[in-house]
């Protein structure tokens, strides 16, 4: 019997799914749903990299995810699933550690979409797919917000009256799950380091950055919701509250209006007025697109040093994530303005894309650590459920 660990991030319209062994860390199967509709595309792959039939109806979460389970049974017969972990992007203020799901934590979760509207409901959605197909098998959350919830007070309030931090608006900061992973591989790699100050620039189609001191989260990025810090693929990042004002005041836009321009037409898309994805951007000769780089950039060098300012200081500076691992051109306009810091990238290493991208000499050592949500989300449900 092939006893695994199944982990799902369901997006609006995409599940990207992990088969893990009940036990070790190599991944048995991975497999993503995009575009879970009509246009539908399956891809899974084993642990090998060799393809893996698939196909099904694709038209809703629940049908793909019994396209991905026919999928892996192909291959494994007698598979036999002892949890399924669930990345859930908001845990709010009460949820610190990962959660076995049932009614009333569903619940718990439901109230917190208001937080997170465009994630929230289908992280949900992903979850009572997975509970329809396994009633029997424990469901597991792993919250984004869970690592940053021992933050200073000072970084975790808004400067708003007290009654609103007790209602819950406060700064969650968000990607906890690819900070995890990425402090404990550090803390590996070069224990020395990850015992001080270290940021984490996880930089993709979403984006942020995080201040570790001593493997804990003292402040980062992103704040009441995925929307502010650093510019993104299509969210806008950090923005003067006058500016939402504005809009509504002079600009007639609804809370609908508004929600859609700062989450899905703004950032790296809205800049450039081409593409949401840096590969494309980086290949683009257009003005536009070169600006919107510069400007992802340069909030990229502000957050960097606002990061450091919250711990005293940088002793390390890690990149993870899709642009974070992959752009070494990216990279290595960021560390271009942070010399006074002691920040510097060696041009040969940089081109690896991965372990230290930094001169031996260099005073902050600069480092490429590929991230690994899924990995963590497994380990989370198996420990949860022994």
């Amino acid at each position: 019997m092939t006893r695994a660990v199944l982990t799902l991030n369901a997006g609006s319209s995409s599940l990207k799914v992990a088969l893990f062994p009940a036990k070790g860390d190599a991944p048995l199967a991975v497999g993503l749903v995009d575009r879970i509709g009509p246009e539908a595309q399956i891809t899974l792959k084993m642990g090998s990299g060799a393809a893996l039939p698939a196909s099904g109806d694709l038209t809703s979460h629940l049908g793909a995810m019994h396209a991905v389970l026919d999928g892996f049974r192909g291959q494994w017969p007698d598979l036999d699933l002892v949890a399924v972990g669930h990345r859930v992007v908001h845990g709010g203020a009460d949820f610190a550690a990962p959660a076995i799901v049932d009614d009333a934590v569903l619940d718990q979760l439901d109230r917190l979409s208001p937080f997170a509207p465009l994630h929230q409901p289908h992280n949900l959605t992903g979850i009572r797919a997975a509970i329809a197909s396994f009633p029997d098998v424990p469901q597991v959350a792993c919250f984004d917000t869970a690592f940053h919830r021992n933050h200073p007070w000072v970084n975790d309030t808004y400067a708003l009256p007290q009654r609103f931090y007790d209602q819950g608006v406060r700064r969650y900061g968000f990607h906890g799950l690819s900070y995890e992973y990425v402090s404990g591989e550090f803390a590996r790699i070069a224990p020395d380091l990850a015992k001080g100050r270290v940021v984490v620039a996880h930089l993709g189609n979403g984006a942020s950055l995080c201040a570790i001191e001593g493997g804990r989260s003292m402040a980062s990025t992103m704040g009441f919701s995925p929307l502010d810090g650093l510019a993104m693929g299509t969210r806008c990042g950090q923005i003067d509250p006058g500016v939402i004002l504005y809009l509504m005041d002079q600009q007639g836009m609804d809370a609908a209006a508004i929600s859609d321009l700062l989450y899905k037409q703004s950032g790296l898309l809205g800049l450039s007025g081409l593409s949401n994805d840096m590969r494309t951007l980086a290949a683009a000769q257009s003005p536009k697109a070169q600006d919107a780089i510069a400007y992802f950039c340069a909030r990229c060098q502000r957050e960097i040093a606002s990061m450091a300012a919250a711990m005293g200081g940088m002793d390390a500076l890690i990149f993870c994530g899709g642009i974070g691992e992959n752009a070494r051109g990216i990279r290595a306009l960021i560390c271009d303005r942070l010399g006074w810091m002691g920040v510097a990238v060696d041009p040969a290493r940089n081109a690896e894309n991965l372990g230290r991208v930094s001169p031996d000499a260099a005073q902050v050592p600069v480092f490429v650590i590929p991230t690994n949500e899924e990995l963590v989300i497994a380990r989370a449900a198996r420990a949860a459920v022994q």
